[in-house]
């Protein structure tokens, strides 16, 4: 009995499409070729057959992969290509060697694989795209063993085809036939990856490297490269973000694009000459982390309720304020989302473009050429646009231009640089625009800051310390009756924290708002009259998540401070 006779005794086929099937098959067919058939002629999907074959040779079939069977171990010296061309994956299940694939007439290959790791397999089903994500995920979580590898570096100068390597893309995952630097460049990349680092630091001084990542905000040193592969290290680099090896003294920036299997990941690329040679910091934009609907950016329900109202406004200025690193991009980007795209003409100008939106025309800001903000801008008003989305607003050019196509029947998503969502309208005046267009103008401001998560594993209980409760002043009585929580410390975190949430402040203008800044009340009055209309601080977000216990206070006094007395 076949695949096909088998499926036909579970009525997934009727006889006449296993007669048909079996007749343009040559003969003796295996399951693989009949499976293969069955999903071209679209009698059957990959599923079914899998369910089929799952269940007539006895197999366990998955439809997802758990990160806690991976054994990155098993892979160490399985090349990723093979793994790849055979679908096939070593794991542990219940503790037990085994093997996931999509196909279970892999013979060949699998006793290839059990004589390779001296191991007799249990085999698992799932289909071939889980198993390919699960090869990704599996390869990128080895050990980097940077240590090990730096060992067997030559001590000596480089070749120059070392230093430079390709520079078109690569795939980090596969290594085998890279030069050692070039081995060294993608292992510190995967590094960065695992750790979810959006920055890696590579600092020169007279006689060491200092290595950096950036994670969840805060700077880890990483084991650093030995001093005398400096220069095949930034050459190598340099020429994977397009950057001239040759130009030593002046700051550079480019960009590379990687591949992490079937991930691609942009790598934003800056050097800068400093005393002791050149000092580059590399960006990780992780598209997944960057891309997210309005809904996952974690505002508070009736802040997320008014913000989408907002964005639903035919015209004015939506501003979003934050320092840098505080994803104010991501925010915009989901923004934009909530736009109906069919029915609207969006257009953007940004430095640079981060990613590709579907059914958005962006523009990418080039100073080389002239092509500035306000220039951009100018042009975008004669592209017939319903939403704009400029980038940052920078200088008063530029939000003279944002602030009159507001009020021409446009709206405006932009970025300023203040404390808090009242500081908008006082920086704007500041910038030198005028109050009444101010007013007329500004339709809401949104402030945001990122705090650190919790590990929920290591977490303690830990309650506020005399001085946290001084700087809080009156608004220490909020969390009188609630279980504060400390960062602890364990393998499945960094410095007790995992991940980051956003703390949000939203001002909306309303006509008593409008007034005010119109008439040129200070700051003090704003934040007041606004906190009196029901606007909950950036303070007031983050005490609600420390009750809720998903970060720590110590974290939310960092990054908002205290401004006690503006908060009572």
């Amino acid at each position: 009995m076949n695949v096909g006779e088998f499926l036909v005794t579970q009525g997934k086929i009727t006889k006449e499409t296993w007669s048909a099937v079996d007749q343009a098959l040559p003969a003796g067919a295996d399951d693989t070729e009949w499976a293969l058939a069955l999903i071209a002629g679209g009698h059957c999907d990959e599923t079914t057959i899998l369910q089929a074959r799952a269940e007539w040779h006895g197999y366990a079939l998955w439809t997802a992969i758990p990160d806690d069977v991976l054994a990155p171990d098993l892979v160490t010296k399985l090349p990723v290509d093979w793994a790849r061309q055979h679908c096939l994956l070593p794991i542990r299940s219940d503790g037990h060697p085994a093997a996931v694939t999509d196909d279970p007439g892999r013979d060949r290959a699998i006793d290839d694989l059990e004589l390779l790791l001296g191991e007799e397999l249990k085999l698992v089903l799932a289909p071939r795209q889980i198993v390919l994500q699960a090869i990704d995920r599996c390869y990128l979580n080895r050990e980097s063993g940077t240590g090990a590898l730096l060992a067997t570096l030559p001590a000596g100068k480089q070749d120059a085809s070392e230093q430079t390597g390709t520079a078109s893309t690569n795939d980090l995952l596969r290594m085998a036939d890279n030069a050692p630097v070039a081995q060294l460049v993608n292992w510190i990349l995967l590094d960065a990856m695992k750790s979810n680092a959006s920055d890696i630091h590579i600092e020169p001084y007279q006689n060491h490297l200092r290595l950096r990542f950036r994670v969840d905000g805060i700077l880890y040193e990483r084991p650093p490269p030995p001093k005398q592969l400096e220069a095949a290290l930034v050459s190598r680099l340099k020429v994977m973000a397009h950057l001239d090896i040759a130009e030593k003294r002046m700051p550079q920036d480019g960009a590379a694009r990687v591949r992490v299997g079937e991930r691609e990941v942009d790598i934003r690329t800056s050097t800068a000459p400093v005393t002791d040679g050149e000092r580059l910091v590399l960006r990780i934009l992780n598209r997944a982390s960057t891309l997210l609907p309005l809904a996952a950016l974690g505002l508070p329900n009736p802040l997320l309720e008014r913000l989408r109202t907002l964005c639903h406004e035919p015209f004015g200025v939506i501003w979003v304020t934050g320092p840098t690193g505080s994803g104010k991009t991501t925010t915009l980007y989901a923004a934009l989302q909530e736009v109906n795209t069919r029915e609207l003409n969006v257009i953007t100008i940004e430095d640079p473009v981060e990613y590709q939106l579907p059914t958005i025309s962006q523009m990418g800001v080039n100073p080389k050429i002239g092509l500035t903000f306000a220039r951009g801008l100018r042009n975008i008003l004669r592209q017939d646009p319903d939403v704009i989305l400029v980038g940052e607003t920078r200088d008063l050019e530029t939000a003279e231009i944002v602030v009159r196509s507001s009020l021409t029947g446009h709206l405006v998503f932009s970025t300023l640089h203040t404390n808090d969502a009242a500081g908008v309208a006082v920086r704007l005046q500041d910038m030198g625009i005028a109050p009444y267009l101010v007013a007329a103008s500004l339709r809401g401001a949104l402030a945001q800051r990122l705090v650190r998560r919790l590990c929920p594993h290591c977490r303690r209980a830990a309650a506020p310390t005399p001085t946290q409760r001084e700087l809080l002043g009156p608004l220490a009585k909020r969390l009188d009756h609630v279980t504060c929580y400390a960062p602890g410390e364990c393998d499945a975190c960094t410095g007790g924290y995992k991940g980051r949430l956003g703390l949000f402040e939203l001002l909306e203008v309303d006509g008593e708002v409008q007034d005010l800044i119109r008439t040129g009340g200070g700051l003090h009055t704003l934040r007041q009259t606004a906190r009196a209309r029901g606007m909950r601080t950036l303070l007031d977000d983050g005490l609600d998540k420390v009750a809720a216990g998903e970060t720590s206070l110590e974290e939310v006094l960092r990054v908002v401070g205290h401004h006690t007395h503006e908060h009572v």
